[in-house]
């Protein structure tokens, strides 16, 4: 299983993407302020919400599920 972080790292990959952008776009669309610094500061602290990483997924065009474990 992949990490949060590791997965960011992966989307912004594939986009040819990067920090930066991404907090760009997250500023855009929450109309908070993001900087590439405060999500990398929340990545190492572990304190993304929920909301911001599924704000970051929708970005990439993913959507967060959860399911039940059996």
């Amino acid at each position: 299983m992949m990490n949060i972080r590791a997965q960011i790292n992966y989307w912004l990959s594939l986009n040819q993407s990067d920090y930066k952008k991404l907090a760009e776009k997250l500023t855009e669309i929450t109309g908070k302020h993001y900087t590439r610094g405060s999500i990398n500061a929340k990545l190492i602290r572990k304190t993304l919400s929920v909301d911001e990483l599924e704000n970051i997924a929708k970005i990439f065009g993913y959507k967060i599920e959860f399911k039940e474990v059996c």
